[in-house]
């Protein structure tokens, strides 16, 4: 057939503009070819268009050995491409039939590609999908209640991976290969009614197509574009307001989180949970965005909580209840509370710097209990008792640390300091020692004796 033909004119132009905007002119790729029409296709029409565009092409075939018929086709991509003037490399895979072959075998498929393509020198790998298994993809998606992101479908491009032929269908890659008289072959697992795919090739799209009177499938990978390019858009605003609210300890800035419009609200606190390790599916979503919104919490699942409260968003694990005690009899005695990072000293004279020290009075009650709150715990300020909860909450210190930050308590549980956050006025007399707090991190060092 001579290349003018109406579908090779097409098939060939789309390639040879994706190539192009790819930025493969002049490059190199590594065409991914089962035997199917789509990648037989593929193979063909770059086969035409390559010398034009200076374009070095290598072949792949792969032999997931899951059925009898795969190494004669594998042999027939071989011979076609070797008719093609193309080298062409196999490899044998073994995968083993059972329970997910499909996500293994893809996953397979493409970490071989990519060590052959490194192996080649190759600047990418091109698969030969196709605008309809893109509105399949999208059609898979909606049914499963996916988000913008979603809707994107199948990418055109990443990192050493192309599509080049995303704008075609599947029926104008069969015409493409009837026209050129090139045959292939037909894997029955794609007539396999027991996948999702499959049905949606078979009934839904049909269906559709009869309904709206056109086949659909350009015009569903079209709006898949579309969303694939409005969802790239959003997410580079979602990322400047990331690094935008994002504090020092890993948290969001709450009220900076509640002042973004929805879609950008989502995908921050998406790659909040996503960072702690939380898939966002729409009910756990839908849980975080009212608990952000009411400054509350919301349960993540295991021993995690979303908290918005102290005007900040953080994701906190769950620590099963502990009470860490240590006991100071006296000036000389040091030690780590427990779980906490804290250590603490009875020394004479002025902590060393990145230490926190208390002077203590003369008459101090011995011995001192360096511990985590209890209920009950109250102050002794400047405006009478208070309780140690409220004081927490009025220095904004924020939940999960407030259970595990040091209470010192005399002899009589008279709560004496909180190292870092609050110090009673200095004493009318003082003992002449000081009790030392180092927090995570510096460690206290003991005063040399002269």
């Amino acid at each position: 057939m001579p290349r003018t033909a109406p579908q090779t004119r097409l098939l060939t132009k789309t390639l040879e503009e994706a190539y192009t905007r790819l930025g493969l002119l002049g490059g190199s790729v590594l065409l991914a070819v089962s035997g199917g029409a789509d990648s037989t296709a593929l193979l063909v029409g770059t086969a035409h268009v390559a010398p034009r565009l200076k374009l070095r092409v290598e072949v792949a075939t792969l032999d997931h050995g899951l059925r009898p018929e795969s190494r004669a086709e594998v042999q027939a991509v071989v011979r076609l491409a070797a008719g093609l003037g193309l080298p062409c490399h196999v490899r044998e895979l073994h995968l083993r039939p059972g329970a997910g072959v499909e996500a293994r075998a893809r996953e397979a498929r493409y970490a071989a590609l990519e060590t052959l393509r490194h192996e080649r020198g190759l600047m990418a790998v091109a698969t030969a999908h196709t605008a309809s298994d893109q509105a399949e993809t999208l059609l898979m998606r909606l049914a499963r209640g996916t988000a913008l992101r979603g809707a994107g479908g199948i990418q055109a491009a990443r990192p050493g991976l192309i599509r080049p032929l995303l704008e075609r269908t599947r029926a104008e890659v069969e015409s493409f290969l009837e026209e050129e008289g090139v045959g292939y072959s037909t894997d029955p697992m794609n007539a396999d009614p027991a996948l999702f795919r499959t049905r949606i090739r078979r009934d839904v799209l049909p269906a559709l197509s009869r309904a709206a009177g056109y086949a659909v499938e350009e015009r569903l990978a079209a709006f898949a574009r579309l969303a694939a390019e409005d969802d790239a858009l959003l997410a580079g605003l979602a990322e400047e307001a990331w690094r935008r609210l994002r504090l020092e300890d890993g948290s969001l800035e709450a009220v900076g989180v509640r002042a973004l419009e929805p879609p950008l609200r989502r995908r921050v606190l998406v790659r909040l949970l996503g960072e702690a390790g939380v898939p966002a599916d729409d009910a756990m979503l839908a849980r975080v965005l009212r608990a952000v919104e009411r400054g509350g919490v919301a349960s993540l699942g295991r021993k995690l909580q979303l908290r918005a409260a102290s005007g900040r968003v953080r994701c906190v694990q769950l620590e099963p209840a502990r009470s860490p005690v240590l006991r100071l009899d006296g000036p000389g005695t040091r030690g780590l509370l427990e779980g906490t990072g804290w250590s603490f000293a009875v020394e004479s004279g002025p902590p060393p710097m990145g230490v926190h020290g208390l002077v203590l009075a003369e008459g101090t009650r011995w011995p001192l209990t360096v511990r985590t709150r209890q209920p009950g715990d109250r102050l002794r300020t400047a405006a009478g008792q208070r309780k140690l909860q409220d004081v927490l909450v009025d220095l904004r210190v924020p939940a999960e640390a407030r259970a595990a930050w040091p209470v010192v308590a005399d002899a009589g549980g008279q709560v004496l300091w909180l190292p870092g956050l609050w110090s009673p006025p200095p004493p009318d007399v003082a003992s002449g020692h000081a009790l030392w707090a180092a927090p995570p991190g510096p460690s206290i060092q003991r005063t040399p004796s002269l």
